[in-house]
């Protein structure tokens, strides 16, 4: 059974919410010119590039991927071993843009990821991120369960 697990958008949400306007205005526009496929390629890519995890349980590995247009995903398995662990990492982004009038934006995001480390507790990828805590907790337990892993404790 695999599950996949939305991380990321790639670009930002502002750099994603415009990949989309351009894309819509290359839809718009391509009747009238062929030039607008490059404003419809550029925007779908733009807006719709995203990171997720794909986790098999019954193969036992992980992967994270970067999803290149939404579809086309990009990445490789890494194996689960036994000895490798999963710890909770409170992750915050601040995404920032600046618009002609030189105004700053900034969207900050924070979460709570659920983190594969190798043997020695070096992080190696995300593979959940969830919204508090406590949920993150549960999680944690139900896939290092699955797994059959540990889990690192701060």
């Amino acid at each position: 059974m695999i599950i996949t697990n939305k991380l990321d958008k790639s670009f930002g949400p502002v750099g994603s919410f415009s990949g989309i306007i351009v894309f819509v205005a290359g839809l718009a526009t391509v009747y009238f010119s062929l030039f607008a496929l490059i404003l419809v390629l550029t925007g779908a890519f733009v807006g719709f590039t995203y990171s997720s995890a794909e986790i098999d349980f019954t193969g036992k590995r992980v992967r994270f991927l970067n999803n290149l247009f939404g579809i086309i995903k990009t990445g490789y398995w890494v194996n689960v071993k036994p000895d490798m662990k999963i710890r909770i990492a409170k992750c915050r982004k601040t995404w920032r843009s600046y618009s002609g009038g030189n105004r700053e934006l900034g969207i900050t995001n924070e979460d709570y990821r659920l983190i594969l480390c190798n043997s020695s507790g070096r992080k190696l990828m995300p593979i959940k991120k969830t919204e508090n805590l406590v949920s993150a907790k549960a999680e944690l337990e139900a896939i290092c369960s699955q797994l059959e892993i540990k889990s690192i404790e701060k």
